[in-house]
């Protein structure tokens, strides 16, 4: 049987498909099938396919009728895996060299339920920003095998899929599927590491993650993103469902949570101007809904700010200081920007905190 099989959902990537497939195909280690998701591109996409799929038969095309989504056409890879293990792979990304055989090595040595990796973002103009799983034990040996709960730093690990590897057998087990919507990453891999009984890490620089602003849904103005809501409120049915989840997990995950959405409100290019009360509003609602009842330790700094704005529900004074944060960061983007020089004679100002 094949070790490992890798999922392209594919739509409207034409541009960046034939990196995305040959840094898949071209590597040294070939234990793997590649089942590329076209959902319904009409692009040049599938003329692409076709042609590496003539050239490489471990490349296997399935094609949806209408266009589905996302998660719908990583559901429909994963159906049609045969690998031991699956690993979601968007399109526009790309895998480094020696990716394959490192993961192939890791989930060998220690037979996870979940193998999480290093990545990279990789920004228009070039830049990389690395980010590693080696912190995540805040500077302790890290034991090969772990739960979520015994090493409950994983989450500060983005929850993404596509660093992510998992066995196929405990998705099937679980019934662990991609929901709908956007933001669908937080519901799918935050249960599959509340349930899987091995996790292990691979600090390794395994997934480069395009940054790119066309076509993303962090730089699209719809009120599709009150949908972040109902992929938190699958995790916390989740979490209801099976209580044995450690207090101080729960705890934590609840925080990420309240973080996350109001990032989400952070930023100009989401929420549209008219909507956002009423998303704040449905922020304090998930706030009151799942508070932990022996309470929460509220962060610092602006984080700890906007926390306790929600927690009176506080909208007025959350936009007022919001809109300071983000003029701030404005200010200091066309400062530090080249040809521009920070006038001398006084202190430097600090960036805000809004991200």
């Amino acid at each position: 049987m094949t070790l490992l099989s890798v999922i392209i959902p594919v739509y409207r990537v034409e541009e960046f498909l034939p990196r995305c497939l040959e840094s898949v195909l071209g590597q040294s280690f070939t234990d793997v099938e590649v089942i590329a998701v076209d959902d319904a591109s009409d692009d040049g996409c599938a003329d692409i396919l076709a042609r590496y799929a003539r050239w490489d038969p471990r490349l296997h095309v399935v094609t949806l009728p209408a266009n589905a989504g996302l998660g719908a056409a990583r559901n429909a890879g994963i159906a049609r895996a045969t690998g031991d293990y699956v690993w979601c792979v968007d399109s526009d990304d790309w895998l480094p060299d020696g990716t394959l055989a490192a993961v192939a090595t890791r989930l060998r040595e220690t037979t996870p339920d979940v193998l999480v990796t290093g990545y990279a973002r990789v920004y228009p103009d070039s830049r990389v920003k690395h980010y590693t799983v080696g912190d995540v034990t805040r500077g302790a040996v890290v034991p090969g095998v772990f739960t979520f709960a015994q090493q409950p730093g994983l989450l500060d690990v983005l929850w993404i899929a596509c660093n992510k590897v998992f066995r196929r057998e405990f998705l099937n087990r679980h019934g662990f599927v991609f929901g709908p919507g956007w933001y669908e990453d937080v519901a799918f891999v935050l249960p599959a590491l509340l349930a899987a009984e091995r996790i292990s890490l691979l600090d390794r620089y395994c997934y480069a993650y395009r940054q790119r602003p066309a076509g993303a849904i962090t730089f699209t103005v719809s009120r599709r993103h009150f949908e972040v809501f109902d992929q938190w409120r699958r995790v916390f049915e989740f979490l209801d469902a099976h209580p044995g989840t450690p207090t101080v997990l729960r705890s934590r995950i609840f925080q990420k949570m309240i973080w996350h959405v109001l990032q989400v409100l952070g930023h100009d290019s989401r929420v549209p101007r008219a909507d956002r009360h009423d998303y704040f509003r449905q922020v304090c609602d998930l706030y009151r809904r799942y508070r932990p009842l022996a309470g929460v330790a509220v962060p610092g700094g602006n984080d700890g700010v906007k926390q306790r704005l929600v927690a009176v529900g506080a909208y007025w004074p959350y936009e007022a200081l919001n809109t300071g944060w983000q003029t701030r960061g404005r200010m200091l983007r066309t400062l530090r920007s080249p040809g521009r020089r920070v006038p001398t004679g006084g202190a430097r100002p600090t960036a805000g905190a809004v991200r």
